[in-house]
């Protein structure tokens, strides 16, 4: 499992999901980050990633964006978690 730090993030990289209900989203998340809820992007990983793309997954404590990263993984995509 690739995991890189905030720091060295750039959107050049491929897209930065916020994976955080709407609420903690709404709250407070990193500008670059789009929201996609943790399990609606399990649950529908194939509506919005793309196998041909990068994508780097965040959430606030680190442990959901984990277990994102590494089923997602398992499915084929291109991921990465980052860490704040």
């Amino acid at each position: 499992m690739k995991v890189i730090d905030y720091k060295n993030y750039h959107p050049n990289m491929g897209t930065l999901i916020d994976i955080e209900n709407f609420v903690n989203y709404s709250n407070s998340h990193l500008k670059e980050a789009i929201n996609i809820p943790y399990e609606k992007l399990l649950y529908n990983h194939s509506e919005y990633l793309d196998k041909n793309k990068k994508y780097f997954i965040v959430c606030k404590k680190g442990i959901t964006s984990k277990k994102a990263t590494r089923i997602l993984e398992f499915y084929g995509y291109d991921v990465t978690q980052v860490i704040k």
